[in-house]
Order: structure tokens, then sequence, then C-alpha cells
């Protein structure tokens, strides 16, 4: 196994012009450890670096660059350079580099692109980001269905060097509409005059090109396929989602969901290269609306002043509750958010749900009260560790409830189920936990003044 060469070695080599050293360390590395050891360095350099490859392996090696980089290293290379790069890369990846560069590096890149490659890349890139369009690419095979499986295997080998996958190759009409699949195991195993008809697998599943892209995603996932073929609004087949596509699109979607339970908003490329100003403006809206919904705490705290000053104990286990509401509803809205997204939970599955998740936070609650009644009894008494008992029970139950439900809000207002839950759950639990924990305790604990109002009673009716 080739060792992969080091960063500080790649700079060293840089540093001193040695670029023939560069090659030769390079030679046997792997596109994706090139692009591993080169992570840090301006695109500038990685564009120098680039071209100390061989110029099959460039492509390649560019594709493992994120957009960013990838865009910076365009603006690097010179037009005849950047065309050959674009001509060995997949379509799909070329289409969205092309989206992102700007309209003068366009212009200057298509006169260097064969005529077919320039309408394929226009055609890729006129699909609306977001879209099963945008990431699918039309490195694909086609066979006709009266091909012989002779015909078919030498078909497949002369578009074999272009095509992103053979394995599966796709039947279709005159019109392009897609009559069915075949597996390039089946065309091996088949007799020399056994037509492609009679071993297609009719009726694939497909997508339309205007679909969501995470909707490709679970269609792969269902039918355990290579790649997706993907359809226009007239059926014809228009390219192919591979299955490489689909990891990316899921890493995304998950890293997407992430950033929004946090209130983050929508996604970014990447937190350790994010600006400042960024991340700022990222956290900075959900934080200052829930800085207001925190003013309902601090609200609650002040309505029931007489009862804390009574008991100044039940300050010490006002954290303890309102986190714990908190915890249990933020687990609850996590599971909800990962469900909607998979489609395991769909929105009328609420009143189903709702009664699970109360029995199972009553256990919960139970549990937790039992473990916290010790505090309570060590720390203020049976009557405290009652109050604290009974409150953690209800705290939980309702912070659930809180979590389970937000989502399903949410997804019924048609936003993102991920959309600042987390916020929202501690802000809402945080502000119930509050008045729940001090109703209970102005209820049952005596308070000093009724004592005194009931001896003052006492004393006056006996003369």
């Amino acid at each position: 196994m080739t060792e992969m060469i080091t960063a500080d070695a790649l700079r060293s080599f840089y540093k001193a012009g040695d670029y023939e050293s560069i090659a030769v360390a390079l030679r046997r590395q792997h596109p994706a450890d090139i692009a591993h050891s080169l992570e840090g360095f301006p695109p500038s350099e990685i564009a120098r670096i680039l071209l100390c490859l061989p110029e099959a392996k460039q492509p390649a090696l560019f594709g493992y660059f994120d957009h960013e980089t990838q865009t910076g290293i365009a603006r690097a290379l010179d037009r005849r350079e950047l065309a050959r790069i674009f001509a060995g890369m997949s379509h799909d990846e070329r289409a969205d580099l092309f989206a992102e560069l700007t309209e003068d590096q366009r212009t200057a890149l298509l006169p260097g692109l064969a005529q077919a490659e320039r309408e394929d890349l226009r055609r890729l890139a006129s699909y609306e980001e977001g879209t099963v369009g945008s990431v699918m690419t039309s490195d694909y095979a086609t066979l006709e269905p009266g091909m012989t499986a002779t015909q078919a295997i030498g078909h497949l080998r002369g578009i074999a060097p272009d095509a992103e996958t053979i394995y599966h190759s796709y039947v279709v009409d005159r019109d392009r509409r897609i009559l069915g699949t075949v597996a390039l195991r089946d065309l091996i195993v088949a007799r020399p005059d056994d037509t492609v008809e009679a071993m297609m697998r009719p009726n694939p599943a497909a997508i339309r090109a205007d679909a969501r892209r995470e909707e490709a995603v679970p269609l792969i996932r269902r039918y355990d396929v290579l790649a997706l073929p993907v359809t226009d609004a007239d059926g014809r087949l228009v390219g192919i989602v591979t299955y490489d596509d689909a990891m990316d699109v899921a890493k995304e979607e998950v890293d997407e969901d992430f950033h929004r339970v946090g209130g983050l908003g929508h996604v970014f490329p990447s937190v350790r290269d994010a600006s400042v100003k960024l991340l700022y403006q990222k956290r900075i809206f959900w934080l200052v609306i829930l800085v207001f919904g925190n003013i309902f705490s601090g609200a609650g705290i002040a309505f029931f002043e007489e009862t804390i000053e009574a008991y100044v104990a039940l300050v010490f286990f006002l954290p303890l509750l309102i986190d714990s509401g908190g915890n249990a509803g933020s687990q609850s809205a996590t599971l909800m958010v990962r469900a909607i997204a998979t489609g395991d939970v769909k929105i009328g599955d609420w009143g189903k749900m709702l009664g699970r998740e109360v029995a199972v936070a009553g256990l919960l609650g139970l549990t937790m009260a039992f473990a916290v009644s010790f505090i309570g009894v060590w720390r203020g008494g049976p009557e405290i560790a009652a109050v604290v008992s009974s409150t953690m029970i209800l705290i939980v139950i309702i912070g659930s409830v809180i979590g389970m439900s937000i989502p399903f809000a949410l997804s019924r207002l048609n936003y993102d189920p991920a959309t600042a839950s987390a916020p929202l759950i501690t802000s809402i639990a945080d502000a119930t936990g509050v008045i729940i924990y001090f109703a209970i305790a102005t209820a049952f604990l005596p308070m000093p003044g009724d004592a005194e109002t009931a001896a003052l009673a006492v004393a006056s009716a006996f003369g």
C-alpha cells in the first residue's frame, strides 16, 4: 500500500518550486488521498499542483474538492486547462461547477468545449437547485428492445468509457420512454441470440426530474438499485441518479436537519470555513426571538415570589426540573424529526403517537421522580420531596408531548419539522416547568401567613 504524502511535504516541495518531485510523489496516490493532503492549501496553489498530475488524472482529483474550492481553482486555471478538466469530469459534477461560475467564466469556458458537451452542460445546469434534475447525470446506458445479447454487450463495450455505470442499462423505445431495465450479469449469462426485450425487467421505478432531490434517496433504498432513472414531464428518460449521489444528498439532508434543529436556518457548506459574519447571521435570529420567550419564565418566578420566600429550598430543584423537561422534549423531538424525515411517521399519526408518548413519558417521569425524591427529603423534607417528585412527573410528560408535537405542527404549517425545534422546546419547557413547579408548591405547601390567620381565627372563636 502506497504511503499517503503529507501536507507538509507537499508544501515544502511547492515552496521550493520542485514540481517534478510533486509529480513523482503523487504518481501513485489516490485522488481522494491527494485532496485530503491539500486541505487548507489556497486554490491557486492547488491549481498549480493539479497540473503536475497526468492529464487523465486531473479531472478525478478536481472532483474531490468542494464547490468553493473548485471555483477558486477554476479562476486560477486558464481557459484551455479548465476546458480540458471539464471535458474529463462526469456530466453531473461539471454541471454543478458550471452553476457556481461567474458569467464571465462561463463565457470563457464554453468555446473550449465540444458542441454536444455545451448542450449537455446547459441542459443539466438549467434544472432548479434542490430538484432531482440538479443532481442527476446524463452518463447512462440505453439499449433497444430488439437487440440480441451479443449486440447489447458490444454496444455497452463501446459506450462504457463515457457511462457512469453499465451494470444496469435502460431499455427505451423510439420516444425514449423506459420499457424496462437489463442487468449486465443477465446479458453475460444469456444465450447470444436472446433479445433484450425477453430478458428485461419491465416497469422499473423512476422519478421525475422536477421532484425534490431527497425523494430519490428512499426510492434507491427501497428498490436496492445502483441508479434510479429520471424522466421529464412526458415520461422520457433524461438521466439517472446514482447511489453515490443519493448518499451525498442524504448526508446534506442530515446536516441540514441538525443545523435547523439548533435554529441555524439553512445549512452552510462548512463550519470550519464559515466566517464570523455568517455564523452570527445563522444564529442570531432565533436567539433574539427566544430571549423574549424566556421572559415568561422570569414572569412565572416573579408571580410566585411569596412561595419562593417561604421555601427557599425550592430554588435548589428549579434547574434540575426545567432541564429534565427540556431534555425529555429534545429526545422526543429528535425521534419525531428523524421519523418524519424518513417517512416512517406521517402527519396523520399524531394521535397514535401522542398516546404512546404519554405512556412512555409517564414511566420516565416516575423513574426520575423516584430518583430525585431522596434528594428532596434530604434537602427540604418530605413535603418538598412530594412537590418535587410530582412536578418531575408532570414536567417530563408535558415536555415530551411538546417535543413530539412541535415537528408535527411545523409539518402541518409546511415548514421543515427540524426548524428551530431544540430552541423552541427548551424555551417552552422552561416557562411551563416554572409555572407547574411553583403552582404545585403553592397549592400543597402551607404558607406561613395561612398558619397565622388560622391561629387568630381559633383564638377569637374561643373568646
